[in-house]
């Protein structure tokens, strides 16, 4: 596993990060048993993965209670980032005057003294200058010693834009992958700040794994898709799929994608299987070809880019 500077915070995380939405979530995917997510968190220490991000409404709070359970006695081992704003009562509220509350729901449940970093879980633009007060309650919860460093989980380019030339913010997790390029817009503009960047969504919700297709179904939060969608997303992940060779599966390659970008400082895909965890932890063995990464941004200018995929 390499490692890359988290920010300021003094820390260094596993370019391969663990995503937990899934842990003790059985609202949104299929039910994980307790012991199984305890073991699999525990396991990916064991890989060398040492980042892991949460959120207190990902399983109404188990996310986090698990994690919390699975670091217990091995907290120095991790960084742990969480969020705020849609809560583990499943009510969303970005005010300024519940941070302090959120934090220590959080706190409680990973069964830790502190966070290394925490976002504002995918706000409203107006909320991202600071304008309402949320960076002065974060700036006092870390003087407290409760985080290490804070910052948004956000969507595109103008609201990092926006986050990075109006506060002081350590971390930005963004959405990014081979399917959605545009955030990399902004990537040269947080890295000169010295701002961390999470990837969420690396693997497109499983399109860039390759075992969907143009005949696949979906449940869960996996029905947003349109048919058209789904017929256009099958097509380009058919154009694609020679990233992947008999050493290297699609999911190892797309996470390289990724990882050739030196801004990047952690990728974070869900996690459900040892076997998942395995083809994640192997795209830090080895760089992907520079013709394959420059052959992706072409795809993504000339045919991607303006087609509305959605996410």
């Amino acid at each position: 596993m390499n490692y890359r500077t988290y920010g300021q915070t003094g820390k260094s995380v596993s370019e391969i990060g663990f995503g937990a939405w899934q842990l003790g979530n059985g609202h949104d995917w299929a039910a994980m048993d307790d012991a199984a997510a305890i073991s699999l968190v525990q396991e990916a220490l064991d890989q060398g993965v040492n980042f892991f991000d949460t959120a207190p409404y990902y399983g109404f709070g188990r996310s986090e209670e698990l994690l919390g359970k699975a670091l217990a006695g091995r907290r120095s081992e991790a960084v742990i980032n969480t969020k705020f704003g849609h809560g583990a009562d499943a009510v969303t509220d970005f005010s300024a005057e519940r941070i302090r509350e959120y934090v220590e729901g959080s706190l409680k449940r990973l069964g830790t003294d502190y966070l290394d970093s925490i976002l504002i879980h995918n706000p409203p633009f107006a909320y991202l200058d600071g304008k309402y007060g949320h960076y002065e309650v974060l700036e006092a919860l870390k003087r407290e010693g409760k985080l290490l460093a804070y910052g948004a989980s956000v969507d595109s380019s103008r609201e990092m834009l926006e986050l990075i030339s109006k506060t002081d913010i350590g971390v930005l997790e963004v959405m990014f992958n081979i399917f959605y390029q545009e955030t990399a817009e902004a990537f040269r503009q947080a890295h000169e700040r010295g701002i961390a960047l999470i990837i969420k969504v690396p693997l497109d919700s499983g399109w860039l794994s390759g075992k969907y297709g143009a005949h696949s179904t979906f449940e869960g939060v996996r029905k947003r898709w349109t048919a058209g969608t789904i017929a256009k997303r099958a097509k380009l992940v058919d154009k694609v799929r020679c990233i992947a060779d008999e050493r290297t599966s699609m999911t190892t390659a797309a996470l390289r994608f990724i990882l050739a970008y030196p801004e990047v400082t952690t990728v974070i895909p869900g996690i459900r299987t040892s076997e998942q965890l395995h083809e994640n932890v192997a795209a830090s063995d080895a760089a992907m070809p520079q013709e394959h990464v420059q052959k992706l941004r072409e795809l993504w200018e000339t045919e991607i880019r303006f087609q509305g995929l959605g996410w």
